[in-house]
């Protein structure tokens, strides 16, 4: 039998006018209510990463169609503009925040534009968009020493719990970088499940902390939309976002030996 594989979205500003800064990863309010139209048209199942995780862990069976509508670090547009196109279809989504960039009694200033604050997220919550970790100040968590990279995850975990009421169980890697010790740790703090990059086609067999998602951009035409969803040719459209990650992947695998061995010399 073919594993089933699932399209996880992976969205970031919902704005008409975004700056600079998240410009490329933007998407239109027009060009959302547009996709989510064609989800709704092709008859495509949408379902939080929650659910899609429990769903492969306990061996049930998806819907027909699963895709998973996920949006990382928490713009104000996905409250002002992709909820009420969500709430249209009655669709669920994932929201990862990361919760120093919150506006509100955590927020550490570091927000790329505007941001949501804590009622528009819990507004976000009671109309069925699960809210994920993206940890607290999105930083590259695999360039992170043991002592960091768990300060960040932890206050990432209790800020939600104590605005929420609840633990979150899902987690996305910001920048979509891990490690075997980044999962590890995300694992360890009571975290059931994260998502990657990868620009490809997600499948229970990357296993619950390694699930793989698309990019959608401001520049992602109608036709690209429809190949993300059938997971068409999916290799010659992210060849160059692949050829770059690799590039800065032994460029930070690099930085990351060169901080233990300066850590080494000084003690």
């Amino acid at each position: 039998m073919t594993e089933a594989s699932v399209p996880i979205l992976m969205y970031h500003a919902v704005a008409a006018e975004p700056n600079d800064a998240t410009r490329a990863l933007s998407v239109t309010p027009e060009a959302f209510a547009e996709q989510m139209a064609v989800i709704a048209e092709r008859g495509l199942t949408p379902l939080t990463t929650a659910d899609l995780a429990a769903r492969w862990r306990a061996g049930r069976p998806l819907p027909g169609r699963p895709v998973l509508i996920t949006f990382d670090d928490g713009y104000e547009g996905v409250h002002r503009h992709a909820l009420p196109a969500l709430a249209e279809h009655g669709f669920p989504a994932t929201l990862f925040v990361s919760t120093g960039w919150i506006r509100g009694a955590h927020d550490t200033g570091g927000g790329l534009d505007t941001m949501l604050d804590w009622p528009q997220v819990r507004e976000l919550a009671d109309a069925g968009v699960e809210i994920g970790g993206h940890s607290h100040t999105h930083p590259q968590l695999d360039q992170l020493d043991d002592a960091d990279l768990r300060a960040e995850l932890i206050r990432c975990r209790d800020v939600v719990t104590a605005e929420l009421g609840t633990p979150p169980v899902s987690f996305a890697y910001p920048y979509g970088y891990s490690s075997r010790r980044v999962r590890t740790a995300v694992r360890r703090l009571g975290f059931a499940q994260a998502l990657a990059v990868g620009n490809t086609l997600a499948r229970r067999g990357q296993g619950p902390y390694a699930l793989r998602r698309v990019t959608v951009r401001r520049t992602t035409t109608g036709e690209e939309f429809a190949r993300l969803l059938d997971g068409r040719a999916l290799t010659r459209l992210f060849a160059r976002d692949r050829t770059l990650t690799k590039g800065y992947a032994i460029v930070r695998r690099t930085r990351r030996l060169s901080g233990r061995a300066t850590t080494a010399a000084f003690g």
